[in-house]
Order: structure tokens, then C-alpha cells, then sequence
């Protein structure tokens, strides 16, 4: 069973900026492979303290044997990694999913290249019992750490009781869990499930919420357990939002940490206030308004516009951006210019390109 490293536990708890890693294709949507190389590197130069791959930002077709990309994707963001000599200062996140014996799989390959932890998916599991789920989280578990995923039912996921994440987080080798139910009531329970483990100074809570990211950092999640004040609280996000505009995400985050530390009612303000502009961005990404159909398009549309992609490609070729779309990336765009970072893009391609990997 493989372990976390004590210090990357360590900065977990800390809260970081972890983005959901996208594909880069060429234009006959193969892997393009010096764009995904470079997109890992504009992740690690923006200052995120991980990121996550072969999640659903970067495309669960991947692993369709007519792609067979799930090992060269993992490979070359370990490999980008490694070149950076980061140490245990960043951490290497794999997506996992399907049923038990293709997690356990994935679970064995994301570890000999080197991932720290897998982010399993519960998504398509509709008809399990929540105990054969359960079951599957501990033979991955067995295998490797696990960052926990609650995914909204419109892309995929499934609600889960109360009872089922009372058990999930008293597993061992779980070490975080990554909230991304779009929605408060579910949220609440998986807070209150972490409030009143045994486990709940080990279990790292991020938020995935990509319609919330400021409220949830913000909100304490307070509990009483057997008697005793009991707080929770997000600590960071792995995000598709922050797949995008990363260096002004570490900046935002930066800013919440010191808000954590020094609380003051006009900053909490200002920072609410910032959170409704990132709302207002998110809905122009994530394409909410056509049941999220332009997700991944979307997140693609802003890396191309900062010149980090070469097109919006995806692997099927009926993902593409919905009507309106364009329009509403290029509104928020130019009506929130203090949360794109097209400065910091525009100086690190400058230097990629001088160092001949562009």
C-alpha cells in the first residue's frame, strides 16, 4: 500500500490550487504532445501546488482503445514534473474511475508512474449498492491514497447518503476528498460526515464546486460532536475552472489564506464579491445554461485565446462550444480583466518560445 508523504499530507492541509488537467490535440485530434508538455509546465509556473490528470477535463475518452491514451497522458505530465525538480512540493494527482477491477488497474499504473494519489470518480456507478462502491474505494485504496470525488449527477455522478460518507471517510488511505456536488445540501453532508469522523484532522476537503469556489473557501462548517464545537473547512479546490487563468487563481487563493489568518469584514466582502465575478466566469466556461454540453470546449476556448492551445479539439467531435457560447467567454473576459492572467501567459510563452519548447 502506498503512502502520501508526510509533507505533501502537509501541504494538502495547507490548501492549494490544484487545476484539472485538459488534453491538447492537433487539429486531426491526435495528442499534441509539445502543448500537453507545455501545459504542465504552465501549471507549474503559475504556482499551483498540483494538478490532476486524466480527470474529466482531460477527457474520460482516453482510455477507449482507439485512443489508448490514459498511459502516454500520465506519463509525460510525470515526466514534466520531474524535469521541474519539485520535490514533494507539488502534488501529482490521476484521475481513476469505472468499475473495481479497471480502478485497481488504473490505481497500479497511476503508482509506478510515480502519482501520489488518485482521484476516484464514483461517476457511472448508478446502479451499485453504496456498499459495492464502498468496496471499490478500498480496494483502490489498498493500492494507493485516495482523493475522494462526490460529481454532480448532470455530468455523470450520483447523490449518496449521509450513511455512505460516515463510512467512506473512516477508510485508510483516504486523504482528502474533493466536493464537487454543485450543490449545498449535498455538500453539507459530506462536511458533516468528515465533522463527526474519527479521521476528520487526516481528511483534506477541497472543493469542486465550481459555482461556489470563494463561498466554499470562505464558509466555516461548524458541527457539534458529542457535546464538543467541531469546525470543517474547505482547504483548497481541484477544479476544471482552474484549468484556466491558474497564476491569478494562486493569487486569489494567496489572498483568501490571508484573509483565513486575519479576518476583517471588508476583506470577506471584497472577496464574496470577487467570488460572483468567478461565478459569472464559470457559467461562460462550464456552459450551464446547455446542461454543461460546452465544458471542456470552453476551458479550451480560453487556453487558445491566450495562445496556450492551438485549437478546441476534443476527442469526440460533437464536443464543441454551444450557441452563444463565444460570446459569453469573450463578455467575461473583457468585464472581469483582474481574473485573467494573459499578462503571465503572454511572458511565460515568451520564454518557452526562448527556450526552443515552443
Amino acid at each position: 500500500m502506498k503512502r502520501l508523504h508526510p509533507e505533501l499530507k502537509e501541504r494538502l492541509q495547507e490548501g492549494l490550487v490544484l487545476p484539472a488537467h485538459p488534453l491538447a490535440l492537433t487539429e486531426d485530434r491526435q495528442l499534441d504532445e509539445q502543448r500537453q508538455r507545455l501545459l504542465t509546465n504552465y501549471y507549474i509556473q503559475s504556482g499551483a501546488g498540483g494538478i490532476a490528470v486524466a480527470v474529466h477535463s482531460t477527457q474520460f475518452e482516453i482510455r477507449e482503445p482507439q485512443y489508448n491514451l490514459l498511459e502516454p497522458v500520465l506519463r509525460i505530465a510525470a515526466e514534466e514534473i520531474d524535469k521541474a525538480k519539485l520535490g514533494n512540493r507539488f502534488l501529482k494527482i490521476a484521475g481513476i474511475c469505472g468499475p473495481t477491477e479497471q480502478a485497481v488497474k488504473e490505481a497500479e499504473l497511476a503508482s509506478s508512474l510515480g502519482y501520489d494519489i488518485g482521484l476516484l470518480s464514483m461517476g457511472g456507478l448508478q446502479n451499485w449498492t453504496e456498499e459495492a462502491i464502498l468496496a471499490r474505494v478500498r480496494a483502490v485504496a489498498a493500492v494507493m491514497p485516495v482523493f475522494g470525488f462526490y460529481l454532480q449527477p448532470s455530468v455523470g455522478g450520483r447523490i449518496f447518503s449521509y450513511s455512505f460518507w460516515q463510512a467512506f471517510v473512516e477508510i485508510d488511505n483516504v486523504e482528502a476528498i474533493k466536493c464537487a456536488s454543485f450543490n449545498r445540501y449535498q455538500t453539507l453532508d459530506v462536511m458533516r460526515a468528515v465533522a463527526n469522523s474519527s479521521r476528520r484532522d487526516q481528511i483534506a476537503m477541497y472543493t469542486g464546486n465550481d459555482d461556489n469556489i470563494l463561498a466554499d473557501l470562505l464558509t466555516d462548517y461548524n458541527f457539534t460532536v458529542d457535546g464538543t464545537p467541531v469546525t470543517v473547512t474547505f482547504k483548497g479546490g481541484l477544479l476544471g475552472h482552474w484549468a484556466v487563468w491558474t497564476a491569478k487563481a494562486v493569487a486569489l487563493m494567496d489572498e483568501i489564506k490571508a484573509y483565513r489568518k486575519n479576518p476583517a469584514v471588508e476583506t470577506l466582502n471584497s472577496l464574496l464579491a470577487k467570488g460572483v465575478h468567478v461565478t459569472d466566469s464559470n457559467a461562460a466556461f462550464f456552459d450551464p445554461a446547455n446542461h454543461f454540453h460546452g465544458c471542456i470546449p470552453g476551458i479550451h476556448e480560453v487556453l487558445r485565446k491566450q495562445g496556450l492551445l492551438k485549437g478546441i479539439w476534443c476527442l469526440n467531435p460533437k464536443e464543441v462550444l454551444s450557441p452563444g457560447q463565444q460570446a459569453e467567454i469573450d463578455r467575461v473576459h473583457a468585464d472581469y480583466p483582474e481574473l485573467n492572467d494573459d499578462d503571465f501567459v503572454a511572458s511565460f510563452l515568451q520564454q518557452m518560445e526562448n527556450e526552443d519548447k515552443l
